[in-house]
């Protein structure tokens, strides 16, 4: 089988983000057939809007994006958890990529949801609620993959740093790549 290409979606748009950092670990950890490679223009689509979804109108950005999403194999979305949901980018990248309806970019592949919060469950409701978007879109999303990093539980450490966390991050991107077909 040739390299597996797994498309990360990070629901914070800061740089430093302990997210990021996760998805970068996701990265660093995958084994050696695996690119993790993570989609840094999710700031950049505008809101779902039916009246520009056109071939005459749609952002360079969603264009981008669903060519990425078309090229992966399988789905990382490594989100945190705000108020108590979803991040209004990730829920906005799931609405582009949900068109066309029933035929979106990510139809059929594998997608799993992690990341980290501050709450002491690390963002456990944002996780199931993304979960529930995107198998509503299309994805097969694969329920069993599940890490909810409780920021305080690294302790001052960047999840790199934390051999637990590192561990779990190296092992959900192999339960997932396992799922590709």
């Amino acid at each position: 089988m040739s390299d597996i290409k797994v498309l990360a979606l990070v629901g914070s748009l800061r740089a430093a983000s302990i997210n990021r950092q996760i998805a970068e670990l996701a990265a660093e950890v995958a084994q050696d057939d695996v690119t993790v490679t993570i989609f840094d223009q999710l700031g950049e689509l505008p809101f779902y809007n039916e009246d520009i979804d056109n071939e005459a109108d749609v952002p360079a950005s969603v264009t981008a994006l669903r060519a990425a999403a078309a090229e992966a194999d399988a789905a990382l979305v490594v989100t945190p958890e705000y108020n108590g949901s979803i991040p209004a980018v990730i829920k906005n990248a799931i609405d582009w990529l949900s068109r066309p309806f029933g035929d979106g970019a990510l139809k059929d592949k594998p997608l799993a949801v992690i990341g980290g919060s501050y709450g002491q469950y690390g963002g456990v409701w944002a996780h199931d609620e993304t979960r529930k978007s995107f198998g509503i879109a299309g994805p097969r999303v694969v329920e069993s993959i599940k890490l909810s990093v409780p920021f305080g539980s690294l302790n001052g450490q960047a999840p790199r740093e934390h051999v637990e966390v590192a561990s779990n991050v190296r092992d959900a991107v192999g339960k997932l790549v396992a799922e590709v077909d």
